[in-house]
């Protein structure tokens, strides 16, 4: 997909109350340059842009509002999310593009789909000043995305099921037979699946699963937050892969499930990105700039795993493995197929 010329409304030059920049300085100019007074030049511009931007993400829905209120105080820009799966939100963006249908400002999503939107050429490179303070791994070389948090995948389980000296130490612990038809897994988890493999050597990853399929079972389930619930109320003993705050948002409410983490962890890196033809380009970075930097502590609060390393985090201590963004792209198919034989063929309800 080319992604064809920059809009008319994305050439808009700086306006001239800014003498600080040439006179046919463009808004992206101004985007893609790491200038003391980027922060100034891209606000005034955004005063321009008509007060309100789009953002399509996967972000929870629950964590919308205290993410993204504060940013609208601050720049007086209102942010209109379109939120879906992250298949979903890339596809549509894709389509879109295609289409010549340039509505989207702002990305947030998997590393994966950000990932295959920069293959698609739909992503602006940009040089936000948070960059140097990002945890390695978090800025791809071409510059074109940046990841905000990561979410890290848990196993949690019913306390009334398991103590914690019933639990696994590591992933061969699973092949016990206490956790016969007591195992859950969220249906889309492919990325875990693939890194865990990795984790181990592929051919001895490979035949874990195998084995824990045949053996022991694993019952897939639609939705993480739906896989949860069925954690605390005891319909599915343990589930293999949800994010760390949900138990814990359960665990809050009194529910009885709690969550422990077996090495080395697997965490996926979601992140921003601004698109090409963003139709408010200053907006958008503003945002994304944002994110990286005075929006980080929010993440913390919530339980994710901030990138900036300026924000404390307790969970950095928790070892972790990355997926990989570019190799579920490179051998998605490989990929797709192992896991529907080893755990979607295997499944039991």
């Amino acid at each position: 997909m080319a992604a064809g010329g920059m809009s008319a409304q994305a050439q808009t030059p700086v306006p001239a109350t800014l003498t600080t920049a040439p006179a046919n300085l463009s808004v992206w100019d101004v985007v893609k340059t790491p200038a003391p007074d980027r922060t100034a030049r891209l606000q005034e511009i955004a005063k321009t842009e008509g007060g309100s931007m789009s953002l399509y993400t996967s972000i929870a829905e629950r964590d919308l509002k205290i993410i993204f209120d504060p940013f609208e105080k601050k720049y007086g820009i209102k942010v209109n999310v379109w939120r879906a799966s992250g298949d979903s939100v890339m596809a549509r963006t894709i389509t879109e593009a295609r289409g010549k249908r340039y509505t989207v400002d702002v990305f947030h999503a998997g590393a994966v789909e950000l990932e295959a939107l920069s293959r698609e050429h739909l992503l602006q490179k940009v040089a936000s000043p948070h960059f140097a303070d990002l945890s390695p791994g978090s800025l791809p070389e071409h510059k074109e995305w940046a990841s905000t948090l990561l979410s890290l995948w848990v196993q949690a389980y019913n306390t009334q099921a398991f103590t914690k000296n019933d639990l696994p130490k590591t992933y061969s612990d699973l092949l016990d037979p206490r956790f016969k038809g007591k195992l859950g897994y969220e249906v889309e988890n492919v990325d875990w699946f693939v890194t865990v493999v990795k984790s181990m050597g592929e051919a001895k990853g490979l035949q874990f699963f195998k084995d824990l399929s045949s053996t022991n079972g694993i019952s897939v389930r639609k939705g993480h937050t739906n896989l949860t619930a069925m954690v605390a109320s005891g319909e599915v003993p343990m589930a293999l892969t949800v994010y760390n705050y949900m138990p814990e948002a359960f665990k809050k409410k009194g529910a009885p499930i709690d969550w422990t983490v077996l090495q080395p962890a697997v965490a996926r890196a979601n992140g921003v990105a601004v698109l090409k033809n963003a139709p408010h380009p200053a907006s958008a970075a503003l945002l994304m700039d944002y994110l990286l930097g005075e929006g980080q502590q929010t993440y913390a609060t919530i339980d994710y795993v901030p990138t900036n390393l300026k924000v404390p985090s307790e969970l950095r201590k928790i070892k972790m493995v990355l997926v990989d963004p570019a190799d579920s792209l490179d051998h998605r198919d490989k990929w797709k197929r192992l896991y529907e034989e080893l755990i979607l063929k295997g499944s039991r309800p």
